[in-house]
């Protein structure tokens, strides 16, 4: 069973930055393609971000490109989603997620979140104006 654990959320002003971190357990970490969704008071979740299991791949949502980039560390199993220029608007619980992609699907950086077999618990991020 794998486990994904968030960290690295807070409260920050607007212009700021903030690095989240998702720690891996319970499988094979270079076997999947990670992804960070997030969730508004009151809005559906959506994605954020994914990183292919190959490493050479990733998408992001249009409102993060150029402020977000998501890596990945795979000796220490923690994958990461660096958040600059944050704005009111990114408020929300941030999740991560872990696609068991086979070979057939290692370029896949999935926006899609049933395309994701694990997630974390959320870190709350609030930006405040």
């Amino acid at each position: 069973q794998v486990q994904l654990v968030e960290s690295g959320g807070g409260l920050v002003q607007a212009g700021g930055s903030l690095r989240l971190s998702c720690v891996a357990s319970g499988g094979t970490f270079s076997t999947y393609a990670m992804g960070w969704f997030r969730q508004a008071p009151g809005k559906e979740r959506e994605f954020v971000a994914a990183l292919s299991r190959s490493g050479t791949s990733t998408a992001y949502t249009d409102s993060v490109k150029g402020r977000f980039m998501i890596s990945r560390d795979k000796a220490k199993n923690t994958a990461y989603l660096q958040m600059n220029t944050l704005k009111p608007e990114d408020t929300a619980v941030y999740y991560c997620a872990a696609d068991l992609a086979d070979l057939d699907g290692l370029f896949r950086a999935s926006s899609r979140w049933g395309e994701y077999d694990y997630w974390g618990q959320g870190t709350q991020v609030t930006v405040s104006s």
